[in-house]
Parts: C-alpha cells; sequence; structure tokens
C-alpha cells in the first residue's frame, strides 16, 4: 500500500475500546489478503484514487488500531472510516468472504467516540432514538411537503454553502410526493382507474401470517408504500397482522456509529415482534430488510436476547421475496416505462437481484429497464448524502445521469434512502421522471383491475 494521509502510525496510546471490540472479529480481519477485487467495486476508492478510501485499505487501518499501531482517534482513521458508504459492494466480490459491513460498524462505533458524528448526524439519530420525536419530526417534515415549501425552496435556494445543504434537504423531502400518475390512488387505494369495471379478485389461497415493518422513513414520508404493501400481501392471500410497540429498525443508529443505540432498538422490535406472531416479518425497505436480518449478530452477546435475535432475524424477508413465493398474481395494465436501480442493502447484503424485477414483471403494460451499473451505490447511504454532499452528491450525479440514459417514465427503487437520493437529484436537475417504489406499480396494477372494490 503505497504511502497516504491513510497510512497507519505509531499509536499514542491505548487503542482502548475499538481494540477490545474489533480484536473479537481478529480472524475476520485476517481473511482479507489484500487480492484487489474489491477496488472497482467500491465507489469511494474509484472517485478518490486513494487506497486508505476502499475496502482493503480501510481492513488495514482497523487491523492497525487492533494490532496497536494505530490510534482509533486518530484523523486518518476517522477520516477514510467515515467516508465510506457501507454499501457493501466489496462483500459480494470478495473471495475471502471478509464481512466488511459488520466490521465498519464496529470501527464507526468506536470511532464514534473519539469524534462525534457531524451536527446533523447527531441530531437525527437523536430523532430516531424515540418515537415521539420521531412521529414529530415526520409530521413537520408532511407539513413542508404539503405546502409545497420544499419544491420552492428546491427551486430558488442556492446550490453553494449552507443554504445549498438546505436546498438538498429540502429536495429530498420534495422527492418523497408521489409519481403524479399514482396520485389518484395514494389516499386510499379503493377508486378504480377512470372507465374501469369492477371483477370481483380471483380466490387465492391463505398463505399464513405476516408482520410489516413500518420502519421510520417508511411510514413518516411514505406511508402510501405501506399501505400499498398490506393491501398487496393481501390480495396475494396473507393476512397481516399488526406488530405495536414495534421501533425503527436501528440501521440509521448502526451505520451511524451507535451501535449501542441500534441495539436498543433492536430489542424493542424482537419484543414487538415475537408478540405478534406470524410466519414472517416483512421489510419494504432494503436497508431496514438488511439490519433485521442481522439482529442475530448484532445482539449476539446479549445473553437475554441472543436466541430469540437470530431466531427473529431468520423470519425477516423483504416484500419482493414473499410476493415471488405468491406469484405475483398478475393485475391490470399500467402502460409506463421504468427504470430500476438496485437498492445495495438488497443486491450486496441482501443478495437478492431477481425478485423486485420479478414483482414488477407482474405488471402488466411496464417496461423495466435496469439503469447502467445499477449495483454502485446511489451516494444516499442513510445520511451520508447530507452528511458528505460533496462526495455523496459527486456519486448521486453518475446514478442521475445512469436513470435518464434508460429514457423511462419513473425510477422504481425499494429503498426509502434511495427514492430521496436519486429522486433529490432528479428534482435538481430538472428531470422529469418520478420515483416510485416498485410495490406501488402492483398496487395501482390491482387498483386498476378492481380488486380491491
Amino acid at each position: 500500500m503505497s504511502a497516504s494521509p491513510g497510512t497507519p502510525t505509531k499509536a499514542s496510546g491505548s487503542s482502548g475500546p475499538l481494540e477490545r471490540a474489533v480484536e473479537r472479529q481478529r480472524e475476520r480481519l485476517l481473511t482479507c489478503v489484500h487480492c484487489g477485487f474489491c477496488l472497482p467495486a467500491c465507489p469511494t476508492y474509484n472517485r478518490l484514487g486513494d487506497e486508505a478510501d476502499s475496502p482493503r485499505g480501510r481492513l488495514h487501518l482497523m487491523r492497525a488500531v487492533v494490532e496497536g499501531r494505530l490510534d482509533p482517534g486518530s484523523e486518518a482513521f476517522r477520516t477514510h472510516i467515515d467516508r465510506c458508504l457501507g454499501c457493501r459492494a466489496c462483500e459480494p466480490v470478495c473471495p475471502s468472504g471478509v464481512e466488511y459491513g459488520s466490521l465498519l460498524e464496529l470501527a464507526r462505533d468506536v470511532g464514534a467516540r473519539h469524534h462525534p458524528p457531524p451536527l446533523v448526524g447527531r441530531v437525527l439519530l437523536r430523532v430516531f432514538a424515540g418515537a415521539g420525536l420521531r412521529r414529530a419530526f415526520f409530521a413537520g417534515g408532511r407539513l413542508v411537503r404539503g405546502t409545497r415549501i420544499a419544491a420552492l425552496g428546491t427551486r430558488l435556494l442556492p446550490s453553494r454553502g449552507l443554504l445549498g445543504s438546505a436546498r438538498l434537504g429540502l429536495a429530498m423531502l420534495a422527492a418523497t410526493a408521489p409519481w403524479r400518475r399514482l396520485r389518484a390512488s395514494d389516499s386510499g387505494g379503493g377508486s378504480r382507474a377512470p372507465g374501469a369495471t369492477a371483477t370481483a379478485p380471483p380466490t387465492v389461497p391463505g398463505r399464513g401470517r405476516v408482520t410489516l415493518l413500518a420502519g421510520c422513513v417508511q411510514e413518516g414520508l411514505y406511508r402510501r408504500v405501506n399501505e400499498a404493501t398490506r393491501r398487496v400481501l393481501v390480495a396475494n392471500g396473507y393476512e397481516v397482522v399488526p406488530a405495536p410497540g414495534q421501533e425503527c429498525c436501528g440501521a440509521l443508529h448502526a451505520h451511524g456509529g451507535s451501535l449501542e443505540g441500534a441495539r436498543a432498538l433492536a430489542r424493542a422490535n424482537v419484543e414487538a415482534f415475537e408478540a405478534a406472531g406470524g410466519d414472517f416479518i416483512v421489510a419494504n425497505a432494503a436497508g431496514c430488510g438488511a439490519a433485521m436480518k442481522e439482529y442475530g449478530e448484532l445482539l449476539a452477546d446479549d445473553p437475554d436476547y441472543a436466541e430469540r435475535a437470530a431466531a427473529l432475524a431468520g423470519r425477516v424477508r423483504d416484500v419482493s421475496e414473499v410476493l415471488v413465493e405468491a406469484g405475483p398474481r398478475p393485475g391490470a395494465a399500467v402502460p409506463c416505462t421504468v427504470a430500476f436501480d438496485h437498492p445495495c442493502h438488497l443486491l450486496h447484503a441482501q443478495r437478492i437481484q431477481d425478485a423486485p424485477l420479478r414483482v414488477l414483471a407482474a405488471v402488466p403494460g411496464v417496461d423495466v429497464r435496469v439503469v447502467e451499473n445499477a449495483a454502485e451505490c446511489c451516494g444516499g447511504a442513510g445520511i451520508y448524502g447530507l452528511t458528505h454532499p460533496e462526495l455523496g452528491g459527486r456519486i448521486g450525479e453518475d446514478k442521475v445521469d445512469a436513470v435518464v440514459a434508460a429514457g423511462a417514465d419513473v425510477l422504481a427503487t425499494p429503498n426509502p434512502g434511495c427514492m430521496m437520493q436519486i429522486g433529490a437529484g432528479l428534482l435538481l436537475r430538472g428531470a422529469s421522471e418520478g420515483v416510485v417504489h416498485p410495490v406501488e406499480l402492483l398496487d395501482e396494477s390491482y387498483r386498476r383491475a378492481g380488486y380491491y372494490a
């Protein structure tokens, strides 16, 4: 590895909590053979060209901390660990099977004790930790969106400086509005398309009971996606039962350097979803599903929750997985051209590639075009787009280029963070494409077929 600002130097003292935490992962760190297969898969390395901003470079820094050669409070460690998107594109291409995502979260957890996250990150993690604060936060967001302040600010504010950051945030909020061609079914989904004839929905076999993770951003700004998910699951033979007391999945806390915050939320979810029962726990947000599928590891050291968390993680399914098992049943035509982009935590973390495309294929009249380089992160990465607006913006602009090049009416991607990041990029560019969750298109297809009459 060539010398760079990230090259390890002699630690000034004990590496403290990170050494103790990562020491348990020593074997996983040692599996990296520095082959370089991860380099072309890494968005930050591809843009910065710095070995320390690659997966193997960051693993080298983590190992230096474990071996006492680098202080976890050093600027080198903080800078390069913080710059990682956490997209996990390095994991599928790694011949050694390095579990990079969990190692990154451990590194960030202790790094945050030396250097707290940026103010916007600390505020958001605080908001997402409590149900009351979340409800107030998102109620305010919906108010700003509904009064069109967000859309107006997106057009009028400058693109640089503090006001530029505000403009980006407003653009992300404005991007959560429903696609204009689906507005008719946004509120309830019970009305049919003009001229459609009501038909009794075909009888479908009972496929069992499921619970739905409502999520925080999803329920706060994309409630229509949760409502569409419930309707579509019922239309495919599933009974959807409530899970009172469920919390945020904890993904943002784990990515943002607060593993204890993530564990607290995970424990609450274990309690809630155990009490609710059901065969599966359905997530319609890629990042949330990935986080919940790893609850067993997150709570592995908790004697009261380890086994329960692992059992619950084994019952988590992405909504596309559940729908593909059911068919899914087709509906009426929704003529449109759809650009599809793979969320990182669906493709790389959960290794789900074809299921969402099969959901879209069940919608007659839809022409699906997977965007070029769909496996690369959009630059959103939780709150990364806000905390790293320059680098996240560069990566996001490339994604917007790919979406526009697809020549589609609408972008479909099954993760709220990706919907906001790419949607904001489209708005800021003045592009006409809308943004939807794939389930919204299937829901519209069922509405037009009269399944909800």
